[in-house]
Parts: structure tokens; C-alpha cells; sequence
């Protein structure tokens, strides 16, 4: 081997370590701040503003092609539990579909931010932010192939959510308060850095995006003891950490509404069961949950409101170990856990 080979490979060689390294490092500290002691747990009601199908009836699925076109029972019942939660000192973070703002009157959107809820960017139509075909981007836009205009998938899937951005600043006077995926990934945005820094270069800090693997049942059967158990022992996995990028993730908790009414098709009183085993899992833990659901599916399977109180009174009885928090409030933790 030449003398300028041998060099050459020594430099190869402390390159690849000096890589390594900043790499072990980086991990190390995205690792500690995830795992920064809290004071107290931090419990989140998020709620995303789009319609679902399989609601209120079963045989409802042209929602799927009308993601934003909330109808009036669904607006109502995210007004009713915006007003719910804040009687008990609480808030809700709402992640809005853009074309919810094209509706005619958005009065009813002002008077939940006025009331000191927050409201995120869930992109304008609902799209599949991992998409990396036109079919795969969402129902409207396989439909309506046109609607790309030529574009790239990561480039319509990048104006689509600089639209919803626009959409409330334009519709109701506010910078989106973080941004949730459609739809939640076992291992969030993990290996899609370009994701990641599309949505950074937009303003965000912290994305929501992981929803953990857990068990459920087949349709129409009650969950059993081990099925609850694993959904509690999941919330381990639905806690937040930063990526590589500096993008802090907000995990969702399990179970979903529409994990537990869609694909377990559960009676409302088993769903009520996890949410508590949830909350308690994060109260002893000093841990986070992020209660996933979607006011269009609660409607037709809580119309008593019963899982945001239960969350609310569970938060209330714990007093000083956990505040029902914005996820805004749980991002700012993790940020101050980095420094």
C-alpha cells in the first residue's frame, strides 16, 4: 500500500469515527432530553378537526373524499368540549383540516381560540405526509389526479400543509400551534429526515406523529385484561424525544377513539377503562399522555362527553402530580430537558 493510500484510508477511517461519534452523541442527546425528570405528569386532550368515516353511521364513508367538511353536530360537540374542559381548568389542542376554512362562518373555530384553546396545522386535506406516489397522498387526490399540477408527491404533500398554515392566518388570525400527521406511525417520522425538514423550514419545532403498536381486539369484542395491560405498558413508547433534526416529537397515546370504535368496535365503557389505566400509567410515571380522538367519531359514541371529563376529574383528583396541559406546554419541557 502507497503512502498516499495509507493516508487516504487514515482519513477515511477518522472520518467515519469522527461521524460516528457526532452521531452516538446526537442520540445521547436527544435520549436525555426525552428522559428529563418532570416535576409532574402532563396530560394533553387533543382533538382533530375532520370528519371520519364510519360516522355517525357505520355505512358513512364519503368523508373520505370531504375530510374538512365538518357538519354542524361535529362543531358543536368540539365547542361544547372546548367549554367542558375549560370550566375545569383545563384546555384542548385541536388540530385543524385546512379546508374546514373553507366553510362559510369559522365563528365557531375564533371562539374556541378566544377561549385559550390552541389550534394546529393537520394539513388542508388530509394527505399521507410519508406518500411517495400520487395514489398514495390521499382518496381526493388519486380521484383527481390533477390536482398535483405535476408536481412531486413531497412537494404537494409540502404545500398542502403550508396551505392549512395560511388557511388560519388568513380565516382565523393565528400561527398554527404544531402540526399533527394524518394518521400516526408506529416509529413517528424515524427514517424520513426530508419529512422532518420540510417541516422545520415551515416553523415547526414539534410534530406529533407517532402512534406506538399495541394490541386490540377483533371487531366487536370487548377487550380483555391482557389487551388493556399491553395498552398500558405501550405508554412507555408514547412519550416525547427529539430527532436527530432538533424535531421534537409529541407521541399520541393509546388507545384512539377510532382504534377502540372502528377497530375494536368497543362499548363506550371499555374505552372510558383505558383512557384511565393511560392517565394513571403518566400520573405514577410523571410521565405524558396525549389523548388522540376526533370530535365526528365522539359525537355518535360519547355524546355525554364522558372521556374528556374522566380525563379532566382524573387530573383534578391528582392535584399537584399532574396539570392538564397544551401540547405546546409539553414540547416547551422537553426543550428546556435539552439544555
Amino acid at each position: 500500500m502507497t503512502m498516499h493510500a495509507l493516508c487516504s484510508r487514515r482519513n477515511f477511517l477518522h472520518q467515519a469515527a469522527t461521524f460516528t461519534a457526532g452521531l452516538t452523541v446526537a442520540r445521547a442527546l436527544s435520549a436525555r432530553a426525552a428522559q428529563a425528570p418532570r416535576r409532574k405528569a402532563q396530560i394533553a386532550i387533543s382533538l382533530d378537526l375532520e370528519m371520519s368515516r364510519n360516522f355517525p353511521t357505520w355505512e358513512t364513508t364519503h368523508w373520505d373524499y370531504e375530510k374538512g367538511n365538518l357538519d354542524a353536530d361535529t362543531k358543536a360537540y368540539s365547542v361544547e368540549a372546548a367549554q367542558r374542559v375549560k370550566e375545569r381548568g383545563g384546555v384542548i389542542h385541536f388540530f385543524c383540516v385546512g379546508r374546514v376554512l373553507e366553510q362559510e362562518n369559522v365563528d365557531w373555530l375564533k371562539g374556541i381560540v378566544e377561549a385559550g384553546h390552541k389550534v394546529g396545522n393537520h394539513t388542508y386535506d388530509h394527505v399521507y405526509v410519508l406518500a411517495k406516489t400520487q395514489e398514495e397522498i390521499q382518496f381526493r387526490f388519486k380521484r383527481a389526479p390533477w390536482l398535483m399540477r405535476g408536481k412531486a408527491p413531497a412537494e404537494v404533500i409540502a404545500d398542502n400543509v403550508r396551505m392549512c398554515s395560511d388557511a388560519l392566518q388568513s380565516r382565523v388570525g393565528i400561527k398554527p400551534a404544531g402540526f399533527r400527521t394524518p394518521g400516526g406511525f408506529a416509529t413517528g417520522l424515524e427514517g424520513r429526515d426530508d419529512v422532518q425538514k420540510m417541516l422545520l423550514d415551515q416553523g415547526f419545532t414539534w410534530v406529533s406523529s407517532k402512534y406506538p403498536t399495541h394490541k386490540n381486539t377483533e371487531a366487536g369484542v370487548r377487550p380483555t385484561r391482557e389487551v388493556l395491560d399491553d395498552i398500558a405498558k405501550t405508554q412507555a413508547a408514547a412519550q416525547p424525544f427529539v430527532y436527530k433534526s432538533g424535531l421534537i416529537e409529541i407521541p399520541m397515546s393509546p388507545i384512539s377513539d377510532i382504534g377502540a370504535f372502528r377497530g375494536g368496535r368497543w362499548p363506550l365503557e371499555d374505552f372510558l377503562s383505558a383512557i384511565r389505566i393511560g392517565v394513571e400509567w403518566a400520573i405514577e410515571h410523571k410521565g405524558v399522555y396525549d389523548f388522540l380522538a376526533h370530535p365526528s367519531c365522539l359525537l355518535a359514541t360519547d355524546p355525554q362527553f364522558k372521556a374528556v371529563e374522566l380525563i379532566c376529574d382524573l387530573v383534578n383528583k391528582a392535584a399537584d402530580k399532574a396539570d392538564l396541559v397544551d401540547l405546546g406546554a409539553v414540547a416547551a419541557s422537553v426543550e428546556i430537558g435539552k439544555s
